[in-house]
């Protein structure tokens, strides 16, 4: 079972930003930039860790979530757009990471990863759950 299959079960804590049935975004615990934001499937058994082995509806329904889930992040972080980034070699579940940029440098992987205080993740993932609101 992957960290993130235990994020989605709720056997360890997040900063949830948003859920359906079918996928969970929640904040990067180590992000690029303030509002960087995970998007994972909640899959069954055994865990797809590659994005294009999805079935190609939950491919397209990811993408359409991770849509809504990128408004908010617009609409709460202050930058020029959402980038979005899929690797998928740091943790054997399928992820796409949503990173608020204003220039291309701030989506690079090589940059130092930030720590948050938990008071401003908080109010970062309820800052952005409000804004998918609007």
């Amino acid at each position: 079972m992957t960290i993130f299959t235990r994020i989605i079960n709720g056997e360890i804590p997040s900063y949830k930003v948003a859920e359906n049935d079918k996928f969970y975004a929640f904040l990067d615990i180590n992000p690029l930039q303030k509002g960087h934001t995970l998007i994972v499937p909640k899959l069954a058994e055994p865990e797809a860790d590659y994005i294009f082995d999805l079935d190609d509806d939950i491919l397209s329904e990811m993408l359409v979530f991770s849509k809504q889930v990128a408004k908010g992040i617009k609409g709460a972080v202050e930058c020029k757009r959402v980038g979005v980034a899929v690797i998928g070699l740091e943790v054997p579940h399928v992820h796409m990471h949503l990173i608020p940029i204003s220039k291309e440098g701030d989506m690079s992987f090589a940059n130092p990863k930030m720590t948050l205080p938990a008071e401003e993740m908080a109010e970062i993932a309820n800052a952005i759950a409000e804004a998918m609101k609007k």
